[in-house]
């Protein structure tokens, strides 16, 4: 199997497993355009944890590691089986990058894997497992982290960082307000990093970027964005900072005014309308 792309997908509110918006059918036909990965691992900051940890269930339960929405949302499943081999293979990939990795053999899928996963494989038929987040990263390390994990693209695995492009939960308006100036701001900053390339520029985002702050007051939900680009940019071959793979971006809009919905496909020249 050819290399395959890495994803970082904006996951927005839980709300989004309801409410697919703009993102949700262009997630749908990305699923439909990618070749079939043999698994998906995602990397979401609802699983953080000390030091890496990997899920190696047979089966992960569906988390709703949420709570006050909707009553549909907790009836919502999503019964994808984990691929305990991949997981695995996963534990050496990390501890050959010099991480300290565990497996966890009871994880399930939070909402930050399992909500955009019902979008890109809806059938729950590809092997779906997680790695946690470690609790304190800076914009190196969750790009060290990416190249630790870009070996797996090559050999089936899709690599998604699923977070979200602004993560301002103090703003957050529980129905649709107009959209926020500087949520648009600073997702164009950040598009006009990963469709130049431009691996520093896009490490320095929540320095640089019009808005950093208000648009992300604490920095979880940026991380999944530069593991899923620093697993392309160690794929080039080359070292840390290289160059980006060329990416494909896909307009999600804003939930709510204030979250911003788009995600990228590194090393993925494809369209999705």
């Amino acid at each position: 199997m050819s290399r395959l792309p890495s994803l970082f997908i904006s996951h927005g509110a839980p709300t989004f497993a309801l409410e697919p918006g703009v993102a949700g059918p262009r997630l749908r036909a990305l699923g439909q355009a990618l070749p079939r990965p043999r698994a998906v691992l995602v990397v979401s900051p609802h699983w953080m944890t000390p030091t890496p940890r990997v899920s190696t269930a047979q089966q992960p339960e569906t988390l709703h590691d949420f709570g006050g929405f909707d009553p549909a949302l907790y009836r919502l499943s999503y019964p994808a089986p984990g691929h305990a081999a991949l997981a695995q293979r996963t534990v050496e990939c990390l501890r050959q990058a010099g991480w300290a990795p565990q497996a966890d053999g009871q994880r399930g899928l939070d909402h930050g894997a399992w909500v955009p996963l019902m979008y890109l494989f809806p059938q729950a038929d590809v092997p779906a497992f997680q790695v946690s987040l470690p609790s304190r990263l800076d914009a190196a390390g969750a790009w060290a982290l990416g190249q630790a994990l870009a070996p797996l693209a090559a050999e089936g695995v899709l690599i998604v960082g699923s977070g979200s492009l602004t993560h301002n939960l103090y703003e957050f308006r529980g129905g649709q307000g107009p959209d926020e100036p500087y949520v648009k701001a600073f997702a164009a900053w950040v598009r006009e990093a990963v469709e130049h390339g431009d691996p520093g520029r896009l490490r320095r985002s929540l320095d640089d970027a019009p808005q950093a702050r208000r648009a992300h007051p604490t920095p979880e939900h940026f991380w999944p964005l530069l593991v899923a680009a620093g697993a392309s940019d160690a794929a080039d071959g080359g070292d840390a900072g290289a160059g980006l793979l060329p990416a494909t971006v896909i307009e999600g809009g804003v939930a709510y005014g204030m979250l911003a919905m788009d995600a990228y496909a590194f090393g993925w020249a494809g369209t999705v309308a």
